[in-house]
């Protein structure tokens, strides 16, 4: 049949098997807009308050569905305020298509009324990009960009449209939706090396990444740490890919990692990291890492094998086959002196908690956590509320934490709540965040209160900008420049003004009796919890530190 291209965008997205568009109209996308309003009862879209808290939501979306995100936009601001979602997708690994609006062809180039180089800015943050010059490559073009961005390493994807190539006529053949390519398969004398290092360690440590819960391949994790009497410790991004009430679950290892987690990794013989990247965050200094273990590193990605941390064995190829062809090749083992060591670390850890009847954050998130469950999607923003999450919230199921991790993008998280949201069918979805992140973009509960999502944003109020404050007590003689906020922002006014419900919280005994009434409700609700200025964040490593470095406590 004969379709205009923006009618072909459209009837693509749904044949790609696209339910829902984030998305915010403008000049030079009016004609998909046009063509979406047709096709309302087909495909639903969500606009946002802001066009980079439409990629975020995308983005969630994406992480807690497992399918691609859709985010569109018009161009230029359009475009530019979607970078920061996008390159925050790219250095998290979601799979997203960004469909932008252009100026026409005969206009490109000539410094146009909203008219900027959509793909030259976005090619360093997108695993490809595309500019559609020609109606008749349209849908094959949206097509090949659902391909890219679900195969491999996931990652998203721009198709730029410039004006007269959505009003242009072209043949519509429908196709079925692609499939992502098969992953590669391991080297199988890479294998066996594998398996001979890890059938001689005493001391194995599991090191499990973001790969793994994109590959849903937390249960191999288990079954491995089973096989070979081994601790699982995790990076942030892969914390929701094993129960944590499995025995061997230590939590996060790195910078901000719990003191168990990160002593096992620096004390064992063998790291088996899978899905990881070994950031900065993760390592301290590298020359110092894990100065007495073997490291077997698997992966999807080539680039990522030798580019942080050397490897012994670095495997490239599907995490799931590699995972069960290894454990395949081993015999059961026990480690009961390697066991014994990560219980007292387990001990030592504990003496670190604080024992207070104030409000702490560590209260606030077990608080929050026992009106959860293991379906409840869970976003934060960036800073020390994130890393308090990281730390004392119960994850017990893959995809239900959606945070920023390789971008750290303070505002990513409420866009991400709404995307986490509509994935989940508006299941409750909890965000926590900081007063200064939710600053970056609250207007995104306009966004929360249209669509009636369940979300319970929870604040912690401390009035500055808490990990920066933190590093400049630490390591800056306490100036502290431009981190005391001197807001005089009243959150449960905001939220009533937004159509929300809010509440003010200063004790444990205020959030039980607030907690019973959010968690009931069936639109947003704002909980300002006021905590102190100077809770920090403990363990933490300094940074170009190592485990030797590490601080527990002022």
């Amino acid at each position: 049949m004969i379709l205009t291209g923006a009618q072909i965008i459209v009837e693509t997205l749904i044949e790609q098997g696209c339910e829902v568009v984030f998305g915010y109209p403008g000049g030079f996308v009016l004609n998909i807009y046009d063509e979406l309003y047709k096709s309302r009862s087909r495909i639903k879209h969500i606009i946002t308050a802001h066009e980079q808290g439409a990629a975020h939501a995308a983005d969630g979306y994406a992480r807690a569905s497992g399918k691609v995100g859709v985010v569109m936009a018009t161009s230029g601001p359009g475009v530019t305020n979607l970078t920061t979602g996008i390159a925050n997708a790219y250095l998290d690994s979601t799979p997203l298509v960004a469909i932008t609006g252009n100026v026409p062809l005969s206009a490109l180039g000539k410094d146009s009324f909203q008219e900027v180089d959509s793909t030259g800015i976005t090619m360093p943050i997108t695993k490809h990009n595309y500019i559609v010059k020609d109606v008749k490559d349209l849908a094959d073009t949206i097509r090949e960009a659902f391909l890219i961005a679900k195969s491999g390493r996931p990652g998203p994807v721009l198709v730029d449209v410039p004006k007269d190539v959505q009003i242009a006529k072209w043949e519509y053949t429908p196709a079925e939706t692609v499939e992502k390519k098969p992953n590669p398969q391991p080297d199988r004398e890479l294998i066996d090396l594998a398996v001979r290092y890890i059938s001689e360690s005493k001391k194995p440590y599991i090191y499990s990444g973001g790969g793994v819960v994109i590959s849903d391949t937390g249960r191999e994790i288990e079954r491995l740490a089973e096989v070979i009497d081994s601790p699982i410790g995790f990076s942030m991004m892969g914390l929701s890919a094993v129960p944590v009430t499995n025995k061997r679950h230590l939590g996060m290892t790195g910078m901000h990692g719990r003191y168990a987690s990160t002593k096992a990794n620096s004390e064992s013989d063998l790291i088996i990291a899978v899905g990881v990247r070994f950031s900065d965050r993760a390592t301290g200094n590298r020359s110092r890492y894990a100065k007495n273990a073997k490291i077997i590193h698997i992966d999807i990605d080539a680039a990522e094998i030798d580019k942080n941390i050397n490897a012994y064995v670095g495997i490239v190829g599907d995490i799931k086959t590699t995972l069960e062809e290894i454990i395949s090749r081993l015999k059961p083992v026990s480690h009961p002196e390697w066991q014994n060591e990560i219980e007292a670390y387990r001990r030592e850890e504990s003496s670190f908690y604080p024992v207070t009847d104030r409000l702490i954050p560590k209260t606030v998130i077990e608080k929050i956590n026992a009106y959860c469950d293991q379906n409840t999607v869970v976003a934060t923003d960036v800073g020390q509320h994130q890393m308090w999450t990281a730390q004392y919230y119960a994850f017990s199921s893959p995809r239900k934490y959606l945070t920023s991790g390789g971008l750290g993008t303070m505002g990513f998280g409420m866009g991400a709540a709404i995307g986490g949201c509509i994935a989940s069918n508006k299941a409750k979805t909890v965000l926590i965040t900081g007063d200064g992140s939710f600053g970056m973009n609250l207007n995104e509960m306009a966004t929360a209160v249209r669509n009636s999502l369940p979300l319970v944003v929870v604040i912690m109020n401390n009035g500055v900008l808490g990990m920066v404050r933190q590093w400049q007590t630490l390591f800056y003689s306490k100036r502290y420049s431009e981190t005391t906020l001197h807001r005089q922002t009243d959150f449960v006014k905001l939220a009533d003004a937004f159509g929300a419900k809010g509440y003010r919280v200063e004790t444990a005994e205020e959030l039980d009796k607030v907690l019973p009434r959010a968690f009931s409700s069936k639109t947003p609700v704002i909980i300002d919890c006021i905590i102190d200025k100077d809770e920090k964040v403990f363990p933490m490593i300094p940074p170009n530190g190592s485990f030797e470095d590490i601080i527990v406590k002022e």
